[in-house]
């Protein structure tokens, strides 16, 4: 078994990954991955035994899955930071699977996407309105014609 740092390490890996992969949809795996990223700190800096750690790493998973969830609700209740507004476009980075998901770039930054017409293939290079958001999920549509 690796040393507790490395072992934190490879698990921060792991989910900033599957984030990097559009697998997380609302922000559960980039805490995690942030929780053991602080782990790598803590138990480098102050050894403790395993169990310890794992408890340390569902607090602070909790915790900032917490915050995560009460920022996102606040913001998109009336902020303007990343709410998506009608007609916005965004181009397919990642070609959507049979269940409606894929990557999309929206405001110079890639995101998860989930089409709103499953039947309807997306694929990479195409243009995709923006219908709206959830978490950090964008609900798209293939390109709607526009009469201006």
């Amino acid at each position: 078994m690796p040393p507790p740092p490395l072992l934190w390490l490879l698990i921060a890996t792991g989910f900033w990954l599957l984030v990097f992969l559009g697998v997380d949809s609302d922000g559960l795996l980039l805490v995690g991955g942030g929780a053991a990223l602080l782990l790598v700190l803590l138990t480098a800096a102050l050894p403790a035994p395993l169990w310890a750690q794992a408890v340390v790493f569902v607090s602070l998973a909790a915790v900032g899955y917490g915050l995560l969830r009460r920022w996102s609700a606040r913001t998109a209740d009336g902020g303007d930071l990343l709410q998506a507004s009608r007609a916005d476009e965004a181009d397919v980075i990642s070609p959507f699977s049979a269940d409606g998901r894929g990557r999309v770039q929206w405001q110079g930054q890639s995101w998860a996407a989930r089409n709103m017409e499953p039947g309807t293939p997306l694929g990479t290079g195409e243009r995709v309105t923006v219908m709206g958001r959830e978490g950090n999920c964008l609900q798209v549509m293939a390109r709607l014609n526009r009469l201006d």
